[in-house]
């Protein structure tokens, strides 16, 4: 986020997205930039569009229960079309759930949560490296398309500790194109829009509004092919592939190592990438891991693909998969 030169950070503390909180918090003054706590989710949300809409590039956080409150605010978005990015750290639920303990159960939500029909990118990031490049891919992107870019972790990326000898990608610059107030008139609202922003119930716009919020999409999915949206571990040839996202990623490489399996990493959950499929269509066996009770990943799969994938490594009690248990169960 510092990358991406934010101007503010605006999120409640709710567990697992408080250490980002407290960790920008810590350093808003050395890097120029303001982080606020508001008294919810609602006006946290709600916030950041008000600064988006003064041309500031705004981030919130929360977790599953605070981004459902946000959902109001996520749908506003879709009609004002002022770019925002959210970090939702996933934990156990429903409801409370277990709240000091990590499960890969919000993806549903980061998909779907607000109403109406708008464009959004959500991106699932595999380790400390990854989030940082994916999160300034956020920025361009949102910043770029006016639209909402949504950042999935879990508990077990945002607050363990992790050593990496891979190095980050130079940042992408992320630069404010749109409209700002005070250089000239600039209206955005929640309701239907005319060209000069002004409210309407015509028709004629509603068709046409609807029609570039599709185009939109259709142009973030050719943006997304620069990006790296999926990856590869394990022998390239092998005909055995694993299919997973998210914080599993590294205990499935140690997991492989020596064995006759390929790891398909999906990072970028939406848009998805065409690969996706042609891994599939390639392989012999297929086998889902994933850190949830119904694999929300294999369903997303099978919803742009028809594929069904039958075979499925699922875990559900609050833990992350380790290396051994999975190199078990994979032989």
């Amino acid at each position: 986020a510092i990358n991406s030169k934010i101007d503010i950070y605006i999120a409640d503390p709710m567990t697992p997205a408080t250490n980002l909180l407290n960790e920008l918090a810590e350093r808003q003054v050395e890097g120029g930039y303001v982080v606020y706590q508001p008294e919810g989710e609602i006006a946290a949300i709600n916030m950041a569009l008000g600064a988006s809409f003064a041309g500031a590039k705004a981030i919130v956080g929360t977790s599953g229960g605070g981004f459902d409150l946000m959902g109001e605010g996520l749908s506003m978005q879709g009609a004002s079309q002022l770019p925002l990015v959210v970090y939702l750290a996933s934990r156990v639920g429903p409801g409370t759930g277990i709240p000091t303990y990590t499960m890969q159960c919000d993806m549903n939500i980061a998909l779907k949560s607000g109403h109406g029909e708008f464009p959004r990118i959500v991106i699932a990031p595999g380790d400390p490296v990854e989030s940082i490049e994916k999160v300034n891919e956020a920025f361009y992107l949102a910043n770029k398309f006016n639209s909402l870019a949504i950042i999935l972790t879990d508990k077990h990326i945002a607050e363990s500790e992790f050593s990496s000898l891979e190095k980050p990608k130079k940042p992408l610059d992320v630069k404010v194109k749109r409209k700002i107030p005070g250089e000239m008139n600039v209206k955005a609202s929640s309701y239907e829009h005319d060209l000069n922003g002004l409210t309407t119930e015509s028709a004629s716009f509603a068709i046409k509004n609807a029609e570039e919020r599709l185009w939109r999409y259709e142009e973030i999915k050719k943006e997304c092919k620069r990006f790296e949206m999926v990856k590869t571990y394990g022998r390239k040839k092998s005909r055995n592939l694993i299919i997973s996202w998210g914080s599993p990623t590294n205990a499935i490489i140690d997991a492989i190592e020596g064995l006759d399996y390929k790891l398909l990493q999906v990072i970028y959950i939406k848009p998805l990438s065409d690969k996706v499929k042609e891994e599939i269509l390639k392989a012999k066996n297929v086998t889902l891991i994933e850190n949830n009770l119904t694999g929300q990943l294999g369903r997303l799969i099978r919803e742009k693909t028809g594929i069904k994938i039958k075979k499925r490594i699922l875990k559900y009690d609050g833990r992350p998969f380790t290396s051994d248990e999975l190199r078990e169960m994979l032989r």
